[in-house]
Formats: structure tokens, sequence, C-alpha cells
């Protein structure tokens, strides 16, 4: 397990999103800064298999996918999700207060989950099926790759 990507989604990245104003544009994109907020949460919620995405990712393309996980490359600027809609999602938390609050449950639950079961496997909708290790890797990627989308890094 890579123990400082681990502490980076949980601590350091709440950390750094609590300065984020509700409204402010990123870089790249549509999603407002709560906008985003609640995309991490909602990507929190897949990996704890609260939400449920299909595979939309062809087998034969799993390996390489796999391989950018455990790489230190990044996501690219402006990666769209196959499985996400062209416009953002409507806000489901009246304030970002309320939006990183809920992010930060998400993420000990996210953990307490795989405490309790370090052998749960979930799927995610591009990567395919993940155990902890993996979706830390996927997390701290995903995570990073926001900071950076909002110059929070």
């Amino acid at each position: 397990m890579q123990l400082e990507k681990l502490a980076f989604i949980t601590t350091d990245s709440l950390f750094r999103l609590n300065s984020l104003p509700a409204n402010e544009m990123g870089k790249w994109g549509k999603m407002n800064g709560q906008q985003m907020v609640e995309h991490l949460t909602a990507f929190f919620k897949i990996s704890t298999g609260n939400i449920y995405i299909p595979l939309v990712t062809p087998e034969e393309n799993l390996p390489r996918l796999k391989q950018f996980l455990y790489s230190d490359k990044e996501f690219r600027e402006n990666t769209k999700a196959p499985v996400l809609p062209e416009e953002p999602l409507p806000l489901g938390n009246t304030t970002i207060t309320e939006a990183l609050q809920e992010l930060a449950n998400e993420i000990v639950l996210f953990n307490n989950r795989y405490i309790e079961n370090p052998q749960q496997i979930v799927q995610h909708p591009v990567f395919g099926d993940l155990s902890y290790e993996e979706w830390v890797l996927l997390h701290y990627k995903h995570v990073l790759h926001h900071l950076k989308q909002f110059e929070l890094l």
C-alpha cells in the first residue's frame, strides 16, 4: 500500500479543498468548485459500491488501463470520463461546506469498508475490477487531477 497517496487523498486533499469557492471555475472543463467536490464524492461512492455504473471498457483494454494505474502518469487536462454527461450534474448539496462534509464522510466510509473487508473488489466503469490498493491509486490520480484543475496544488 502506498501510504503517502492514501494520506494525500484522506487528509491533504480535504485541507486544500476547504479554500475552494463554490463558484470558482477550473483551468479547464465545465464544473465549478462545488460540482467538482460532488464529482469526487460520487467517485468515492463508486469505490464503495454505493453507486454502480456498468463496465464500458472492452475486456481486452483493461490490462492497459491497470498499467496506467501503477504508472507515474497523470490524467491529462480535460480528460472526459465516458460515463459522464457533457454538462455537469446538478448540485446535490445546498452549500460547498455541505458538499465537503459529504466528501469527507465518503472518504471515511471508503477506508472503513476496506478495513472491514480488505479483499473486497469493486468494479469501476472504466478500469474494471479494482482492489483497495488499486482504488487508492485511482483516487490519488483523480483527486490530483482536479486539485490541479482548480490550482489547489
